[in-house]
């Protein structure tokens, strides 16, 4: 757990921390503890690398494309 708290970190995570923190604090400020609550969850999810396509949990495998190459194409002129 440490590992993921320290590293992966990029511009979006950080960006996703900041915001997260900045709706805890506007929750606070106007007393409202859902905003609390969802500034919260929003800032447990960089926090803790998860989420969809954070941790690349949403990559999927194509079947039969392993293989990168390029073939090249042969054309024939027709008249």
């Amino acid at each position: 757990m440490k590992q993921n708290l320290l590293r992966g970190w990029n511009f979006m995570r950080v960006l996703r921390l900041a915001l997260g923190i900045f709706i805890i604090v506007q929750g606070f400020q106007s007393k409202e503890w859902l905003f609390m609550a969802l500034g919260g969850l929003f800032t447990l999810m960089p926090l803790l690398n998860i989420g969809c396509c954070g941790a690349s949990e949403c990559n999927t495998v194509v079947p039969g494309r392993s293989n990168n190459t390029i073939e090249d194409t042969t054309y024939k002129e027709v008249h």
